[in-house]
């Protein structure tokens, strides 16, 4: 009993240590985003601001205009989304349930658009939304992005839907639901939580996407916060509070909402966790 306790100490020791490793970036950009004018440059070193302020943010935010960027991105990243799941949803539960024999095969080959790195489909889109006159456009940064988050998040479903039993959906049909009916009442709710996982992967993912956003968006007032930080950076002098603050902007309601979610990620991934 003695070396359990002992061993559960030491685990939670260990644990405690890499979680401070892993929130010291997050903890030193916000408090850094709050410091003084000058401090950043004068005593870079140093955590603890000498004086505490918000002018960083006023200044990105009123002058910078970051909440368009952002703007931006929540509105791409939405759109996204839910066209993804939406079309997922039906896809993964017409490979579960009507094609059972190619289903496996289906859901693997949907998932070798991954085999491809982004930077060698770079050019082709480029070149295709160019022609389509979809170039500075987030119809066009959807499409792309829906290209990449539909097999996946298919793949994602198809564990989820065979989860569900055969016999809940023949007890729904004979009780006179067809097919539509059976799979939004009854089936959907069964599988809510793998659907909202996927759901939040699919828009962290388009939320972080950088390569695609940075080649297709050329205009500032259409820009996602990605590329709209990776500006500040580009810019004559480097003001290290104004990409602070900018960087808490962009990463801090994205932690929250994952803190408040979490349990339902987890949930979903492990009820997914089935063999295909």
């Amino acid at each position: 009993m003695k070396k359990f306790k002992a061993g559960n100490v030491i685990s939670h020791i260990y644990l405690i240590i890499l979680t401070l490793i892993s929130i010291f970036p997050l903890v030193w950009i916000i408090i850094s985003s709050l410091k003084g004018k000058g401090e950043l440059t004068g005593n870079p070193t140093a955590f603890w601001p000498e004086t505490w302020t918000f002018d960083y943010y006023v200044h990105v935010i009123n002058d910078l205009k970051f909440f368009v960027n952002i703007r931006n991105s929540v509105i791409i990243s939405l759109v996204t989304t839910l066209i993804a799941i939406t079309v997922a949803a039906l896809a993964a539960y017409g490979i579960v349930r009507f094609f059972k024999r190619l289903g496996s095969a289906m859901s693997k080959v949907l998932v070798t658009t991954y085999i491809f790195p982004p930077i060698l489909l770079a050019i082709p889109y480029s070149v295709v939304m160019g022609k389509l006159g979809l170039i500075n456009t987030r119809i066009g940064l959807v499409i792309v992005y829906l290209s990449f988050s539909v097999p996946y998040a298919v793949w994602l479903l198809t564990g989820f839907f065979r989860t569900v039993p055969l016999e809940i959906e023949e007890a729904a049909r004979i009780d006179g639901a067809n097919k539509m009916q059976t799979f939004v009442q009854v089936v959907l709710p069964l599988v809510a939580p793998g659907v909202v996982a996927t759901a939040i992967y699919t828009f962290i993912n388009t939320w972080n996407e950088f390569l695609y956003a940075l080649i297709l968006m050329n205009n500032t007032s259409k820009m996602t916060v990605a590329v709209a930080l990776r500006s500040l950076d580009g810019a004559e002098i480097l003001d290290w509070g104004d990409m602070m603050a900018a960087s808490a902007l962009v990463v801090l309601p994205s932690v929250i909402f994952f803190c408040l979610i979490q349990n339902k990620i987890a949930g979903g991934m492990s009820d997914g966790a089935v063999k295909s």
